[in-house]
């Protein structure tokens, strides 16, 4: 131990000579020298090998804090040191708690000595070269806390500063969170320091709410399945997330419906589709779980300063919204990683919003035609979830939801969602389920003409009638006589080759003169 800390303090002397003397070249050579020792020590202390101790690890730490707090020290040495020392002190956060404390103070040191636009750009460079042992968040820790304490000092061209260093930060945590451990505790620090960076950014100035609005949402993705394992640890961070929301003009309605994470996107991201793919990949997925969270949580939405009530209550009234609502929350159930439970709320909230529609004279308006992709998009993602779910009253709530879905798009406009639910299915067991939907729409429509015989002479069943035409004949027989030739592969199929299209066939080869409802057991 002592051999190593001898040679770490002759390091530093060296450099600080090499610099004052003008040699830059052999300070930079040897700084690298020095780098090169601290991590080849770090690597071993991750991969836990004997020959190295943690609290060899505290000793170097604590003697770099002293090196660079020596008031003596020359600025040419400290802004030398400055662009390689913190990311190598950063890797040894995550060998231990006194480890981070004694890193996060190093870094502190820079951030208090150097140009603030410099240490931005010497911690972004860190934060997004950080590799393989190191993607672990406490090495992390440090250079966020870095970030938070750096962003209030810089005076010039903030916005530029901000919108560079946002994209970094927000790549880094998603890939930290696809590699998470369900048992890691370490993701709460790390989404504090972050939430820290929102707080500076705040601060500083109100022009920089669309970015911080963008930020925001994404992270509400992040932080939902980073911490999944642990709701309480979670609602926690949550909560104080939806505090920023009313400070970026960020309403719930707004996030639901997409329209203000459109905006957004627009004023932030601009032309600059490139950053907006690999940056932003998950703000819709964020927007729907800000309003998720709320939905569930009383105190989330009141942190929030959401009126959930009033939200609920503009979905009913206006069908374009509700289907905007509905498209947003697809993000939520198509992504694998989200916990069930959040999943069963935005079921949950589908359900709510699909229930005691109320009348609005606006629908009298609505080109459904161009809503068709959301109106098919959504209902597969919630198939989805009801063969997927391993929670038995999940996929029992979820199938009823659906039904009340389909109820809420127009008769035409349903029969051709259905259909392409069906031509697109892989599952055997949902085109069943599917058929059988379309088999109960033909019933009930045949029923209401029933009730209106006097109007109707002979009974005929009108073919402008949308689950009446040769298009569910033609289905039926995609079922039973698949396009390829010969007949259905059983038991493979079993489940679609079910008694429902039998039923549909009966109903479209009953003459009309005849009451095929009699014939049908139902």
């Amino acid at each position: 131990m002592d051999t190593v800390l001898t040679t770490l303090h002759q390091t530093l002397t060296s450099c600080a000579k090499l610099i004052v003397a003008g040699d830059y070249a052999t300070s930079e050579q040897s700084i690298a020298e020095l780098v090169k020792t601290l991590n080849a020590i770090s690597e071993s202390l991750i991969a836990e090998e004997p020959q190295y101790s943690q609290e060899l690890a505290v000793e170097i730490l604590t003697q770099i804090h002293q090196y660079v707090a020596t008031p003596a020290l020359g600025q040419e040495i400290i802004d030398a040191l400055a662009f390689e020392l913190p990311k190598a002190v950063a890797r040894f956060a995550c060998v231990s708690d006194r480890c981070l404390e004694v890193a996060e103070g190093v870094v502190d040191l820079f951030v208090e000595r150097c140009s603030p636009r410099e240490m931005l750009s010497i911690l972004l460079e860190a934060i997004s070269s950080l590799s393989h042992p190191f993607m672990l968040p406490d090495c992390f820790i440090p250079l966020l806390t870095g970030l938070t304490k750096v962003i209030v000092l810089i005076q010039r061209r903030l916005y530029e500063q901000v919108k560079h260093a946002v994209p970094i930060i927000l790549n880094v945590f998603t890939t930290l969170c696809l590699k998470s451990d369900d048992e890691d505790t370490d993701y709460e620090k790390l989404f504090n320091r972050t939430t820290g960076i929102a707080s500076s950014i705040r601060t500083i100035s109100v022009k920089l709410v669309g970015r911080q609005g963008q930020q925001e949402t994404e992270r509400f993705a992040l932080v939902s399945h980073g911490m999944a394992s642990d709701k309480l640890r979670c609602r926690l961070v949550v909560l104080r997330l939806s505090d920023f929301l009313p400070h970026c003009d960020l309403s719930y309605i707004g996030l639901v419906t997409g329209c203000e994470v459109d905006m957004i996107s627009k004023l932030v991201i601009g032309d600059d589709s490139e950053v907006g793919v690999d940056c932003f990949s998950q703000v819709k997925l964020g927007a729907a779980l800000a309003v998720i969270w709320g939905f569930g949580d009383g105190e989330i939405a009141f942190a929030a300063k959401a009126d959930m009530t009033s939200v609920l209550m503009e979905l009913k009234g206006n069908w374009t919204r509700r289907w905007e609502a509905v498209g947003m929350l697809k993000y939520l159930f198509s992504y694998a990683n989200m916990p069930w439970g959040l999943k069963w709320d935005g079921i949950s909230f589908i359900a709510c919003i699909m229930d005691g529609i109320v009348s609005n004279t606006n629908n009298e308006f609505v080109d459904y035609s161009l809503h068709m992709p959301t109106m098919y998009t959504s209902l597969q993602v919630v198939t989805m979830v009801i063969m997927h779910t391993p929670e038995t009253e999940l996929r029992k709530k979820a199938f009823i939801t659906f039904k009340k879905m389909l109820a809420d798009i127009p008769t035409p406009w349903r029969f051709d969602v259905l259909m392409a639910l069906i031509k697109n299915s892989n599952s055997p067991s949902m085109i069943g389920i599917l058929i059988d939907c379309v088999r109960e729409e033909m019933r009930l429509e045949l029923v209401k003409r029933n009730a209106s015989v006097d109007t109707l002479p002979n009974r005929e069943v009108s073919q402008s009638t949308s689950f009446w035409n040769p298009s569910v004949l033609q289905l039926v027989e995609m079922v039973l006589k698949p396009p390829e030739g010969g007949p259905p592969s059983l038991p493979v199929d079993s489940d679609a080759v079910n008694l429902s299209p039998l039923y549909a066939y009966q109903l479209l080869a009953t003459p009309p003169h005849h009451d095929p409802y009699t014939c049908l057991p139902f």
